[in-house]
Protein backbone atom coordinates (compact mmCIF):
# COMPACT_ATOMS: atom_id res chain seq x y z
CA UNK A 1 0.00 0.00 0.00
CA UNK A 2 3.03 2.29 0.98
CA UNK A 3 4.32 1.80 -2.42
CA UNK A 4 1.28 2.39 -4.42
CA UNK A 5 0.89 5.68 -2.36
CA UNK A 6 4.23 6.59 -3.43
CA UNK A 7 3.35 6.02 -7.13
CA UNK A 8 0.52 7.73 -6.82
CA UNK A 9 1.75 11.09 -5.41
CA UNK A 10 4.86 10.95 -8.02
CA UNK A 11 1.74 10.49 -10.68
CA UNK A 12 0.60 13.78 -9.21
CA UNK A 13 3.51 15.72 -8.84
CA UNK A 14 4.27 14.56 -12.19
CA UNK A 15 1.18 16.22 -13.45
CA UNK A 16 1.26 18.98 -11.35
CA UNK A 17 4.10 19.97 -13.32
CA UNK A 18 6.21 19.32 -9.74
CA UNK A 19 8.12 15.87 -11.40
CA UNK A 20 11.49 15.23 -9.24
CA UNK A 21 14.36 16.12 -11.78
CA UNK A 22 15.85 13.27 -13.50
CA UNK A 23 18.99 12.11 -12.78
CA UNK A 24 21.86 12.72 -14.72
CA UNK A 25 22.25 9.85 -17.59
CA UNK A 26 25.70 9.14 -18.61
CA UNK A 27 25.98 7.70 -22.17
CA UNK A 28 26.61 4.17 -22.22
CA UNK A 29 29.83 3.90 -24.49
CA UNK A 30 31.29 6.25 -21.35
CA UNK A 31 31.80 3.31 -18.86
CA UNK A 32 33.28 0.60 -21.34
CA UNK A 33 35.91 3.74 -22.92
CA UNK A 34 36.77 4.26 -19.18
CA UNK A 35 36.92 0.64 -18.21
CA UNK A 36 39.28 0.57 -21.45
CA UNK A 37 41.42 3.75 -20.24
CA UNK A 38 41.63 1.62 -16.97
CA UNK A 39 42.93 -1.12 -18.58
CA UNK A 40 45.17 1.34 -20.57
CA UNK A 41 46.93 2.26 -17.29
CA UNK A 42 48.07 -1.09 -16.22
CA UNK A 43 49.11 -1.72 -19.40
CA UNK A 44 51.12 0.62 -19.48
CA UNK A 45 52.61 0.42 -15.59
CA UNK A 46 53.02 -3.10 -17.01
CA UNK A 47 55.57 -2.17 -19.79
CA UNK A 48 56.85 0.68 -17.48
CA UNK A 49 58.21 -1.85 -14.62
CA UNK A 50 58.65 -4.69 -17.07
CA UNK A 51 60.10 -3.42 -20.37
CA UNK A 52 60.53 -6.68 -22.52
CA UNK A 53 56.36 -7.24 -22.26
CA UNK A 54 54.85 -4.65 -25.14
CA UNK A 55 52.38 -2.40 -23.82
CA UNK A 56 49.94 -3.47 -26.57
CA UNK A 57 50.52 -7.36 -25.75
CA UNK A 58 49.72 -6.64 -21.77
CA UNK A 59 46.29 -4.41 -23.30
CA UNK A 60 45.13 -7.64 -24.74
CA UNK A 61 46.21 -10.27 -21.89
CA UNK A 62 44.40 -7.16 -19.61
CA UNK A 63 41.55 -7.37 -21.44
CA UNK A 64 41.08 -11.22 -21.42
CA UNK A 65 41.40 -11.61 -17.67
CA UNK A 66 38.55 -8.81 -17.25
CA UNK A 67 36.06 -10.55 -19.36
CA UNK A 68 36.60 -13.61 -16.63
CA UNK A 69 37.26 -11.72 -13.45
CA UNK A 70 34.14 -12.40 -11.27
CA UNK A 71 34.20 -8.56 -10.01
CA UNK A 72 34.04 -6.96 -13.40
CA UNK A 73 33.32 -9.82 -16.32
CA UNK A 74 29.20 -8.73 -15.27
CA UNK A 75 30.23 -5.08 -16.14
CA UNK A 76 32.16 -6.51 -19.61
CA UNK A 77 29.20 -8.40 -21.05
CA UNK A 78 27.05 -5.86 -19.58
CA UNK A 79 26.73 -1.79 -19.60
CA UNK A 80 30.53 -1.60 -20.75
CA UNK A 81 29.80 -3.12 -23.79
CA UNK A 82 29.08 -1.07 -26.26
CA UNK A 83 32.23 1.71 -24.74
CA UNK A 84 34.23 -1.80 -25.53
CA UNK A 85 33.01 -1.86 -28.56
CA UNK A 86 33.58 1.36 -29.76
CA UNK A 87 37.07 1.04 -28.72
CA UNK A 88 38.16 -1.74 -30.54
CA UNK A 89 36.28 -0.78 -33.87
CA UNK A 90 36.15 3.31 -33.71
CA UNK A 91 39.92 3.59 -31.99
CA UNK A 92 41.55 1.01 -33.72
CA UNK A 93 40.84 2.58 -37.00
CA UNK A 94 42.66 6.13 -35.43
CA UNK A 95 45.77 3.86 -34.18
CA UNK A 96 46.18 2.25 -37.55
CA UNK A 97 45.77 5.70 -39.25
CA UNK A 98 48.50 7.48 -36.83
CA UNK A 99 50.50 4.26 -37.44
CA UNK A 100 50.96 5.56 -41.31
CA UNK A 101 53.36 8.12 -39.90
CA UNK A 102 55.85 5.58 -38.69
CA UNK A 103 56.73 5.22 -42.57
CA UNK A 104 57.91 6.72 -44.95
CA UNK A 105 58.89 6.41 -49.04
CA UNK A 106 62.63 6.88 -48.41
CA UNK A 107 62.26 3.86 -45.86
CA UNK A 108 60.85 1.65 -48.31
CA UNK A 109 63.49 2.61 -50.67
CA UNK A 110 66.37 2.36 -48.50
CA UNK A 111 66.19 -1.30 -47.85
CA UNK A 112 66.68 -1.89 -51.76
CA UNK A 113 64.99 -3.71 -54.12
CA UNK A 114 66.08 -7.41 -53.24
CA UNK A 115 64.74 -6.88 -49.36
CA UNK A 116 61.19 -5.61 -50.40
CA UNK A 117 60.86 -8.25 -52.95
CA UNK A 118 61.67 -10.77 -49.65
CA UNK A 119 59.08 -9.32 -47.75
CA UNK A 120 56.58 -9.14 -50.34
CA UNK A 121 57.25 -13.13 -50.89
CA UNK A 122 57.16 -13.46 -47.20
CA UNK A 123 54.10 -12.12 -46.82
CA UNK A 124 52.30 -13.82 -49.87
CA UNK A 125 53.07 -17.21 -48.83
CA UNK A 126 52.82 -16.74 -45.18
CA UNK A 127 48.57 -15.17 -46.03
CA UNK A 128 48.19 -17.36 -48.55
CA UNK A 129 49.08 -20.97 -46.74
CA UNK A 130 47.75 -19.51 -43.71
CA UNK A 131 44.06 -18.70 -45.17
CA UNK A 132 44.08 -21.87 -47.26
CA UNK A 133 44.99 -24.30 -44.15
CA UNK A 134 42.75 -22.58 -42.30
CA UNK A 135 40.05 -23.29 -44.57
CA UNK A 136 41.13 -26.65 -44.93
CA UNK A 137 41.10 -27.47 -41.04
CA UNK A 138 37.40 -26.28 -40.82
CA UNK A 139 37.54 -23.05 -38.67
CA UNK A 140 34.87 -20.79 -38.34
CA UNK A 141 33.74 -17.64 -39.38
CA UNK A 142 36.02 -15.04 -40.75
CA UNK A 143 39.16 -16.94 -38.67
CA UNK A 144 41.18 -17.85 -41.45
CA UNK A 145 41.42 -15.05 -42.91
CA UNK A 146 42.26 -12.72 -39.75
CA UNK A 147 44.82 -15.16 -38.59
CA UNK A 148 46.27 -15.18 -42.31
CA UNK A 149 46.55 -11.24 -41.95
CA UNK A 150 47.45 -10.78 -38.27
CA UNK A 151 50.36 -13.34 -39.02
CA UNK A 152 51.62 -11.78 -42.28
CA UNK A 153 51.36 -8.34 -41.65
CA UNK A 154 51.54 -6.59 -38.23
CA UNK A 155 49.49 -8.65 -35.79
CA UNK A 156 46.42 -7.52 -34.32
CA UNK A 157 46.37 -4.01 -36.12
CA UNK A 158 45.89 -5.75 -39.47
CA UNK A 159 43.64 -7.60 -37.37
CA UNK A 160 41.19 -4.83 -36.49
CA UNK A 161 41.78 -3.31 -40.04
CA UNK A 162 40.90 -6.68 -42.24
CA UNK A 163 37.67 -7.03 -39.65
CA UNK A 164 36.10 -3.64 -40.77
CA UNK A 165 36.28 -4.69 -44.26
CA UNK A 166 34.91 -8.37 -43.94
CA UNK A 167 32.30 -7.14 -41.67
CA UNK A 168 33.61 -10.16 -39.25
CA UNK A 169 32.00 -11.37 -35.84
CA UNK A 170 33.17 -9.76 -32.78
CA UNK A 171 34.12 -13.33 -31.11
CA UNK A 172 36.38 -14.28 -34.51
CA UNK A 173 38.02 -10.78 -34.02
CA UNK A 174 38.70 -12.09 -30.56
CA UNK A 175 40.18 -15.08 -31.35
CA UNK A 176 41.91 -14.23 -33.64
CA UNK A 177 44.00 -11.33 -32.06
CA UNK A 178 44.01 -13.53 -28.57
CA UNK A 179 46.21 -16.61 -31.08
CA UNK A 180 48.18 -14.10 -32.79
CA UNK A 181 49.54 -12.26 -29.77
CA UNK A 182 50.41 -15.37 -27.86
CA UNK A 183 52.69 -16.40 -30.75
CA UNK A 184 54.15 -12.87 -31.14
CA UNK A 185 54.94 -13.35 -27.59
CA UNK A 186 56.38 -16.38 -27.12
CA UNK A 187 58.61 -15.40 -30.60
CA UNK A 188 60.17 -12.96 -27.75
CA UNK A 189 61.40 -15.63 -25.88
CA UNK A 190 62.15 -18.03 -28.63
CA UNK A 191 63.72 -16.81 -31.50
CA UNK A 192 66.30 -14.88 -29.13
CA UNK A 193 67.52 -18.79 -28.64
CA UNK A 194 67.84 -19.28 -32.14
CA UNK A 195 70.21 -16.30 -33.41
CA UNK A 196 73.42 -18.11 -33.23
CA UNK A 197 72.53 -21.77 -33.88
CA UNK A 198 71.09 -20.73 -36.65
CA UNK A 199 74.16 -18.74 -37.83
CA UNK A 200 73.04 -15.19 -38.29
CA UNK A 201 74.28 -12.42 -38.06
CA UNK A 202 73.11 -9.82 -35.99
CA UNK A 203 71.83 -7.67 -38.97
CA UNK A 204 70.52 -10.97 -40.26
CA UNK A 205 69.06 -11.82 -37.20
CA UNK A 206 67.15 -8.22 -36.80
CA UNK A 207 65.95 -8.98 -40.82
CA UNK A 208 64.23 -12.05 -39.32
CA UNK A 209 62.85 -10.64 -36.33
CA UNK A 210 61.30 -7.90 -38.39
CA UNK A 211 59.83 -10.52 -41.49
CA UNK A 212 58.96 -13.15 -39.04
CA UNK A 213 57.34 -11.27 -35.74
CA UNK A 214 53.36 -9.84 -35.75
CA UNK A 215 53.02 -6.70 -33.81
CA UNK A 216 55.69 -4.03 -34.22
CA UNK A 217 56.25 -3.58 -30.20
CA UNK A 218 57.10 -7.46 -30.47
CA UNK A 219 59.50 -7.32 -33.02
CA UNK A 220 61.14 -4.46 -30.90
CA UNK A 221 61.38 -6.46 -28.07
CA UNK A 222 62.85 -9.70 -30.03
CA UNK A 223 65.75 -7.65 -31.81
CA UNK A 224 66.36 -5.64 -29.10
CA UNK A 225 68.55 -8.43 -27.50
CA UNK A 226 71.00 -8.38 -30.25
CA UNK A 227 71.90 -4.38 -30.42
CA UNK A 228 71.14 -1.60 -32.10
CA UNK A 229 72.46 -3.25 -35.72
CA UNK A 230 69.54 -5.83 -35.55
CA UNK A 231 66.76 -3.09 -33.91
CA UNK A 232 67.65 -0.43 -36.58
CA UNK A 233 67.41 -3.67 -39.32
CA UNK A 234 64.36 -5.56 -37.77
CA UNK A 235 61.64 -2.24 -37.70
CA UNK A 236 62.96 -1.00 -41.28
CA UNK A 237 61.95 -3.96 -42.52
CA UNK A 238 58.73 -4.64 -40.27
CA UNK A 239 57.41 -1.13 -41.14
CA UNK A 240 57.56 -2.47 -44.80
CA UNK A 241 55.31 -5.03 -43.98
CA UNK A 242 52.98 -2.76 -42.11
CA UNK A 243 53.09 -1.04 -45.57
CA UNK A 244 51.75 -4.19 -47.27
CA UNK A 245 48.60 -3.40 -45.22
CA UNK A 246 46.67 -0.67 -47.41
CA UNK A 247 47.16 -2.93 -50.65
CA UNK A 248 46.14 -6.15 -48.83
CA UNK A 249 42.73 -4.20 -47.29
CA UNK A 250 41.98 -2.78 -50.46
CA UNK A 251 41.90 -5.83 -52.55
CA UNK A 252 39.74 -7.52 -49.17
CA UNK A 253 37.19 -4.24 -49.81
CA UNK A 254 37.41 -4.83 -54.05
CA UNK A 255 36.26 -8.45 -53.02
CA UNK A 256 33.67 -7.81 -50.23
CA UNK A 257 32.29 -4.99 -53.00
CA UNK A 258 32.14 -7.79 -55.51
CA UNK A 259 30.46 -10.27 -53.73
CA UNK A 260 27.75 -7.66 -52.39
CA UNK A 261 26.91 -6.37 -55.96
CA UNK A 262 26.39 -10.35 -57.18
CA UNK A 263 24.42 -10.68 -53.50
CA UNK A 264 21.85 -7.36 -54.72
CA UNK A 265 21.67 -8.34 -58.26
CA UNK A 266 20.55 -11.82 -56.89
CA UNK A 267 18.23 -10.81 -54.38
CA UNK A 268 16.55 -8.42 -56.94
CA UNK A 269 16.06 -11.05 -59.13
CA UNK A 270 14.56 -12.72 -56.42
CA UNK A 271 12.22 -10.13 -54.88
CA UNK A 272 11.23 -9.25 -59.04
CA UNK A 273 9.80 -5.76 -58.81
CA UNK A 274 10.06 -5.35 -55.44
CA UNK A 275 11.06 -1.62 -54.73
CA UNK A 276 14.14 -0.21 -53.09
CA UNK A 277 17.35 -2.42 -51.99
CA UNK A 278 18.20 -3.64 -48.81
CA UNK A 279 21.24 -4.15 -46.83
CA UNK A 280 22.52 -6.53 -49.31
CA UNK A 281 23.05 -3.84 -51.66
CA UNK A 282 25.26 -1.35 -49.53
CA UNK A 283 28.88 -2.40 -51.11
CA UNK A 284 31.56 -1.11 -48.78
CA UNK A 285 33.95 1.13 -50.74
CA UNK A 286 36.87 0.64 -52.63
CA UNK A 287 39.58 2.18 -50.21
CA UNK A 288 38.27 2.23 -46.59
CA UNK A 289 38.32 6.01 -45.53
CA UNK A 290 41.02 4.75 -42.32
CA UNK A 291 43.55 3.14 -45.27
CA UNK A 292 43.06 6.50 -47.14
CA UNK A 293 43.79 8.11 -43.47
CA UNK A 294 46.98 5.57 -43.40
CA UNK A 295 48.52 6.56 -47.06
CA UNK A 296 48.05 10.30 -46.15
CA UNK A 297 49.78 10.12 -43.27
CA UNK A 298 52.75 7.94 -44.94
CA UNK A 299 52.68 10.94 -47.41
CA UNK A 300 52.96 13.51 -44.77
CA UNK A 301 56.10 11.46 -43.06
CA UNK A 302 57.58 11.46 -46.44
CA UNK A 303 57.89 15.57 -46.68
CA UNK A 304 60.27 15.40 -43.77
CA UNK A 305 58.27 18.32 -42.60
CA UNK A 306 57.30 17.27 -39.59
CA UNK A 307 59.42 17.83 -36.27
CA UNK A 308 60.18 15.06 -34.45
CA UNK A 309 58.37 16.20 -31.19
CA UNK A 310 55.33 15.58 -33.37
CA UNK A 311 56.73 12.55 -34.54
CA UNK A 312 56.97 11.57 -30.99
CA UNK A 313 52.84 12.38 -29.94
CA UNK A 314 51.75 10.56 -32.51
CA UNK A 315 53.62 7.78 -31.71
CA UNK A 316 52.70 8.24 -28.24
CA UNK A 317 49.05 8.67 -29.30
CA UNK A 318 48.95 5.79 -31.35
CA UNK A 319 50.57 3.41 -29.43
CA UNK A 320 47.49 4.45 -26.50
CA UNK A 321 44.67 4.17 -29.17
CA UNK A 322 45.68 1.11 -30.38
CA UNK A 323 46.58 -0.07 -26.72
CA UNK A 324 42.44 0.70 -25.71
CA UNK A 325 41.42 -1.02 -29.27
CA UNK A 326 43.31 -3.96 -28.17
CA UNK A 327 41.50 -4.12 -24.50
CA UNK A 328 38.35 -3.86 -26.04
CA UNK A 329 39.04 -6.62 -28.52
CA UNK A 330 40.52 -8.53 -25.44
CA UNK A 331 37.29 -8.19 -23.17
CA UNK A 332 35.17 -10.32 -26.11
CA UNK A 333 37.44 -13.47 -25.67
CA UNK A 334 35.38 -15.99 -24.03
CA UNK A 335 38.07 -18.79 -22.95
CA UNK A 336 35.15 -21.62 -22.48
CA UNK A 337 34.07 -20.82 -26.40
CA UNK A 338 37.92 -20.89 -27.35
CA UNK A 339 38.52 -23.86 -25.48
CA UNK A 340 36.37 -25.63 -27.86
CA UNK A 341 38.23 -24.98 -31.18
CA UNK A 342 41.25 -24.42 -29.25
CA UNK A 343 42.74 -27.40 -30.67
CA UNK A 344 42.53 -26.71 -34.37
CA UNK A 345 43.37 -22.85 -33.65
CA UNK A 346 46.78 -23.98 -31.73
CA UNK A 347 47.32 -25.94 -34.81
CA UNK A 348 46.75 -23.48 -37.48
CA UNK A 349 48.88 -21.05 -34.96
CA UNK A 350 52.09 -23.54 -35.16
CA UNK A 351 52.17 -24.12 -38.78
CA UNK A 352 51.99 -20.47 -39.81
CA UNK A 353 54.61 -19.46 -37.20
CA UNK A 354 56.52 -22.41 -38.97
CA UNK A 355 55.53 -20.62 -42.24
CA UNK A 356 56.13 -17.27 -41.82
CA UNK A 357 59.78 -18.23 -39.55
CA UNK A 358 60.88 -20.61 -42.39
CA UNK A 359 60.09 -18.47 -45.45
CA UNK A 360 61.49 -15.24 -43.72
CA UNK A 361 64.62 -17.23 -42.86
CA UNK A 362 65.60 -18.47 -46.17
CA UNK A 363 64.59 -14.88 -47.40
CA UNK A 364 67.30 -13.42 -45.45
CA UNK A 365 69.98 -15.92 -46.15
CA UNK A 366 68.74 -15.67 -50.12
CA UNK A 367 69.40 -11.22 -49.34
CA UNK A 368 71.97 -10.81 -47.42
Amino acid sequence: MALTGARASARAGAVAGHAPPAAPKVPAPAYGLGLAAGGVAIAWGVHWLVPAVPMLTAAVVLGIAAAHLPGVRGSVRGGCRAGLTLAGKRLMRLGIVLLGLKLSVDDVLGLGWATVAMVVCVVAATFGGTWWLGRRMGLRGDQPLLIATGYAICGASAIGAVSEVSDSEERDVATSVALVTLCGTLAIAVLPLLHHPLGLSDAQFGRWAGASVHDVGQVVATAQTAGPAALGEAVLVKLMRVALLAPLVAALAVSARARAGAKARAGAKARAGARGRGREGKRPPLVPLFIAGFLAMVALRSTGMLPIAALDAAGTAQELLLAAALFGLGSAVHLPSLARTGPRVAALGLCAWGVIAGVSYAGVLLTS
